[in-house]
């Protein structure tokens, strides 16, 4: 199983990056954790036919975060049908504001699609892939997630965006990545990572690897000086 980096920028495009997106890449699996605006863009370029696509985990409902879907919506339409619907996995309220947003850009009804809902502390299974999506601090009236998923017999931990929680600790034990957001360096924030926080929790987190992402222009100017793994565009990571 495969990691592959489209994007892993905040949502300024610090650093000249991509937004959030991120495919899984397994033996007859392809998915997403979040669908940033260029996401279909950066598939492309890496060489990915979209068709091939089963289903987007969406931690939350922000522009950065699930902006990139009406694309793949026109290109089912106008370019090459798919051979089954695309499925999408979100929090409440994600099947309409996928629709508003779609009738906005292009107008009229998205094509043939799977919804499922995301419900805190409830373990489904979408399209075989197991996921276990859990309640993170970063939005006061709308519903923010983190995601467990697990295929293969791997698993990933995706922090979606948050500021740190300790139900983290309990969620990263034994998994295989934790791919975590890191916006800030030492700034103090109630929805956002910062790495100095982050950096006090690090020995307490029992994850087999952390990758850093969502990184904003403070992380960026200090990457450098950190021992710690960063996300870039177009990386890859073996699970």
């Amino acid at each position: 199983m495969k990691l592959h980096i489209l994007g892993c920028g905040d949502a300024f495009g610090s650093g000249g990056r991509n937004q959030s997106g991120y495919l899984i890449e397994a033996a007859d699996r392809l998915f997403l954790m979040d669908c940033e605006p260029t996401t279909l863009l950066a598939m492309e370029r890496a060489g990915f036919d979209p068709r091939r696509l089963d289903v987007d985990f969406l931690s939350h409902l922000h522009g950065d975060h699930f902006g990139g879907l009406p694309f793949f919506f026109i290109s089912d339409l106008y370019e090459s049908a798919r051979d089954k619907p695309l499925q999408i996995a979100g929090p409440p309220g994600t099947e309409e504001r996928v629709g508003e947003l779609f009738r906005l850009m292009y107008g009229g009804d998205v094509p043939p699609t799977r919804f499922h809902l995301l419900v805190p502390d409830r373990s489904e299974l979408v399209a075989g892939i197991q996921v276990l999506p859990f309640r993170v601090p970063h939005q006061l009236r709308a519903l923010s997630l983190g995601l467990k998923l697990s295929y293969e017999g791997k698993q990933i931990l995706f922090s979606g965006d948050s500021a740190w929680t300790d139900i983290f600790l309990s969620h990263a034990r034994g998994v295989d990545l934790f791919l975590c957001e890191c916006s800030f360096y030492d700034q103090q924030s109630t929805n956002h990572m910062s790495y100095k926080i982050l950096q006090e929790n690090l020995a307490r987190l029992e994850c087999k690897k952390l990758v850093l992402t969502h990184l904003g222009e403070e992380m960026l100017k200090r990457r450098q000086q950190l021992e710690t793994t960063f996300a870039d565009d177009g990386m890859v990571i073996d699970l």
